[in-house]
């Protein structure tokens, strides 16, 4: 494109002497060139009484113009010339419904979010080995016969519902040391010398083929008095590991429920059990066992076959990825998403959190403040409960706290939960073939092999877990992305309507368009001015005088 280079001339009033151009112009020209400037003056005056006009608030509104020209769908169906009729009615009906269809889309979408919904993964993570659970058994009959004496039957007559006036139809014991060494009766001591043994019920004990014994179990109390749990990890004692799973790569032992030592049921309390067996809780070391309510029932006279899968639960607590125990990755995710417990609480008898925990814990509490004691297997330094009060405060209080009041504890599910599930099976035992020799062997009636004999067979079905994981299931991508999708109506302007833009408000420094030019034949940046003109302007082929016409040139700044 051939590139011309002209220069602009300005010109003084008065009496001075017309340059070159003015020579070459002549009077006639230059009177010509006069009156443009004048009329491009005034001009510039209606332009900036308009733009006073509208920063006054006074915009020109000629709504048909702008309709026709507007990118909204719809507008330039609605605002037409002649008024408005069946046709923009219509029309008018449609853009509302469309524009409340999206309003409530729009709606949806952001209640949707704002319930921050998640999403659970379940996975399952083979490994060459796995943690063996803690395993807590307790015998349903919490007092042997054989250690009861008069005094410790009078002492417990509330809490077996038995009249002082009563005869207790069972030869009793003689009254121990404790009886007369003045001290206060203590319920905690009483059940520690008077429960029913490990050493007497354990007849035979293997954990993955090799012989295990008493010494493998740590004493814990519970509602059930005194238990025990194998593999605890407590006292310095390693957590065992399994390296197969199967029956036989667990733990195997056959248990004496000692019936003949069960306590006569005189009446009916919350302390009466009316069953025979054991109560088995499997559970996770870093949780302490709540047995009276998490656990299943063992009889005697079966084989019971338990096989567990190990679950760990992953939900959302802080940001971050971690490596957890075997080499599992766990993803935590922040709230609103859940209300999951931090790992740690705040209490003077747990480090770690659980439901159990947190349950213990608070029934500790409640019982220290309304009956003023604790029973026997809460922690704490507050004094035991003797019969009397748990007969009159805390067993109602319990039960109360249970059944009615669902505020004052409220425990919340932890974010690292590490749970088992179990598939039980059983067997008789013994059979008549083994019924002879079992009671040979342990010097035993048959009947008696029977009646108090069961065998516990606890183990891994496979060598794996499963992972149960929590994540977010809409984020503000997910959002975003949908809105934009949506036909959202965009700003628009009309064409021969002043384009408003937002950086770049009317003002009296915008440029004229140049005398000769349609308004359409300017195309123009509003945020820029270059010289009284706007930049990038392209001229019209006529516009210096005495030029001939050469086609459309642009204009350039050296």
């Amino acid at each position: 494109m051939p590139i011309q280079i002209f220069c602009s001339v300005s010109f003084t009033s008065g009496e001075e002497a017309p340059g070159p151009l003015g020579d070459v112009w002549g009077p006639h020209q230059q009177q010509q060139w006069d009156n443009s400037e004048s009329e491009e003056e005034e001009e510039e005056k209606e332009k900036e009484a308009a733009r006073k006009e509208a920063r006054k608030g006074h915009l020109p509104t000629d709504l048909v113009a702008f309709a026709n020209s507007c990118t909204l769908h719809g507008a330039s169906h609605i605002f037409v010339e002649g008024g408005p009729g069946p046709r923009q009615a219509l029309w008018a009906v449609a853009f509302v419904l469309a524009l409340g269809a999206f309003l409530c889309q729009v709606g949806d979408r952001v209640a949707y979010y704002l319930s921050y919904p998640h999403v659970t993964l379940l996975d399952e993570v083979a490994t060459t080995e796995l943690a063996f659970p803690a395993v807590t058994l307790c015998n349903t009959n919490a007092v042997r016969l054989s250690q009861l004496s008069y005094p410790d039957l009078l002492y417990l007559a509330p809490m077996l519902g038995l009249d002082e006036s009563d005869d207790p139809g069972v030869p009793l014991a003689p009254p121990g040391p404790e009886a007369f060494s003045g001290e206060p009766f203590n319920l905690h001591r009483f059940y520690n010398r008077s429960c029913h043994r490990l050493e007497d019920m354990l007849l035979y004990c293997s954990y993955c083929g090799g012989p295990c014994g008493p010494h493998n179990f740590s004493v814990v109390f519970t509602r059930y008095g005194k238990c025990y749990t194998f593999n605890s990890g407590r006292d310095g004692r390693p957590r065992l590991k399994t390296m197969k799973g199967g029956t036989g790569n667990g733990l195997e032992i056959m248990l004496d429920i000692q019936q003949d030592e069960y306590l006569p049921v005189w009446g009916e309390t919350d302390e009466t059990s009316f069953e025979a067996g054991i109560k088995v809780q499997i559970h996770s070391q870093d949780e302490p066992p709540f047995i009276d309510q998490l656990g299943f029932g063992v009889a005697p006279g079966f084989q019971t076959f338990v096989s567990c899968q190990e679950q760990r639960v992953r939900g959302p607590w802080e940001v971050g990825v971690l490596r957890g125990r075997d080499g599992v990755q766990l993803i935590y995710l922040p709230p609103p998403w859940g209300t999951c417990k931090a790992v740690t609480m705040d209490s003077d008898f747990f480090d770690s959190y659980s439901i159990t925990a947190c349950r213990i814990d608070c029934e500790t509490r409640y019982l220290v403040e309304n009956c003023n004691c604790r029973m026997v297997h809460m922690p704490g330094d507050a004094p035991y409960c003797t019969p009397e009060q748990y007969k009159e405060c805390a067993d109602p209080a319990l039960d109360f706290l249970v059944e009615k009041d669902q505020e004052y504890c409220v425990c919340e599910m932890p974010c690292n939960l590490t749970r088992y599930g179990k598939e039980l099976s059983m067997v008789k035992i013994p059979s008549k073939a083994s019924a002879k020799y079992l009671a040979k062997k342990f010097n035993k009636s048959e009947q008696y092999i029977g009646e108090n004999i069961l065998v516990l067979d606890i183990f891994f079905e496979v060598l794996n877990y499963e992972t149960i994981e929590q994540k977010k299931a809409y984020e503000i991508a997910g959002l975003l992305g949908e809105l934009l999708m949506a036909p959202v109506p965009f700003p628009c302007h009309g064409h021969g309507v002043t384009p408003y833009h937002p950086k770049c408000p009317m003002s009296s420094s915008s440029p004229a368009i140049p005398r000769g030019l349609s308004p359409n034949s300017v195309v123009w940046n509003p945020c820029e001015s270059l010289r009284g003109h706007p930049a990038g302007m392209t001229y019209a082929a006529n516009i210096l005088p005495h030029h001939p016409a050469r086609g459309t040139f642009e204009d350039f700044t050296c």
